[in-house]
Formats: structure tokens, C-alpha cells, sequence
């Protein structure tokens, strides 16, 4: 699958990883089917319909309310002016591409081009918020792949912890 704007992962993997989950509700299949197979020459960009299904508050907070369409790529033509055609994408295809994702059972082995010709492994149930290095030298094959999960705010609780001394109301009792 061809994406023109293939963005860094900090963009595309909170997509991918809560399309697969909601959209696709986990059928790989149905998702490569939809990115893959059904298109004829590639996509111009992967857009916010990609999230349909996700609640709200997630969708919103991946995209800051922003809404755009997925939209393929269409009247595409040679240098030849021939109408382009889907073609095979090969390691030798891929010069002009900083980045590649490849869907796999187990999750999306990002590829940053550049410095790489595999990655590591991003697992599907990877949390869309984790903070994800955009750098592709950090993108390092058969290593962890360089994400930092989301910090959550501790719990708050209602009854004070059995170390907190006693209020005076209580201790005069």
C-alpha cells in the first residue's frame, strides 16, 4: 500500500492502531482488505474516517476535532502521460519514502527507510496515546520500538491513606 503522505509515525501508528481496533474491531483481514486490496493505485492520505467507531473523546483527542477524509490517489499519470498503475512496492521502490508500515497478526512493524530496511514491532493494543520518537535512527530492527506510554494521573482518593494523621475533630473523639 502506497500512502503520498506517509507521515512520521507519531501520526500514523494512533491511526492505524485505533482503526484496527474500532473500525476493524481486530479483523486484520477486513482492515488490509479496506488499505490495501480495495484500492487501485495508493492513497494520497489516511484521514479521520478511519476512526469511525472509536469513542468520541479518543477520536477527539488523536485529532484535535479535526475531520478529514481518507482520499486515494486519482488521475495519476506517467512521465509519459499514460495513466499510472498500481505497482508493486519493492525495497528498490522505495527511495523517495521516509517511512513504511507492514501490518502483521502481532501488530505494525514500523520502517523508517532512511536508516533501516525492517523495524521493530508495534502491538496492536500499544495505547494510541503513547508518545512515539519520530526520529527513524530510533526505529531500530529486532529492538523496542520507541515509545513512551502515556503518564495517567494518580488515583485519587476519597478516604485518607491509614498514614495520614488523624484530622482533630477525629483524635479529640
Amino acid at each position: 500500500m502506497f500512502v503520498l503522505f506517509d507521515g512520521s509515525p507519531d501520526s500514523k501508528l494512533p491511526l492505524l492502531l485505533t482503526a484496527y481496533h474500532y473500525r476493524f474491531n481486530r479483523n486484520l483481514e477486513a482492515m488490509a482488505r479496506h488499505l490495501i486490496d480495495e484500492v487501485e493505485i495508493g492513497w494520497e492520505e489516511l484521514g479521520t474516517d478511519l476512526l469511525d467507531g472509536a469513542p468520541a473523546a479518543l477520536r477527539r483527542s488523536l485529532t484535535g476535532g479535526e475531520e478529514y477524509p481518507s482520499r486515494q490517489l486519482t488521475d495519476v499519470y506517467n512521465t509519459d502521460g499514460t495513466p499510472a498503475e498500481r505497482e508493486l512496492i519493492t525495497q528498490d521502490s522505495t527511495d523517495d519514502l521516509e517511512w513504511a508500515y507492514i501490518l502483521h497478526s502481532y501488530g505494525v512493524e514500523v520502517i523508517g527507510l532512511r536508516e533501516y530496511d525492517c523495524g521493530p514491532v508495534v502491538g496492536w493494543d500499544t495505547n494510541p496515546h503513547s508518545r512515539i520518537v519520530t526520529d527513524p535512527g530510533a526505529w531500530i530492527p529486532y529492538s523496542r520500538a520507541p515509545i513512551v506510554l502515556p503518564r495517567t494521573a494518580p488515583r485519587l482518593s476519597v478516604t485518607a491513606p491509614a498514614s495520614a494523621p488523624a484530622s482533630r475533630k477525629t483524635a479529640r473523639r
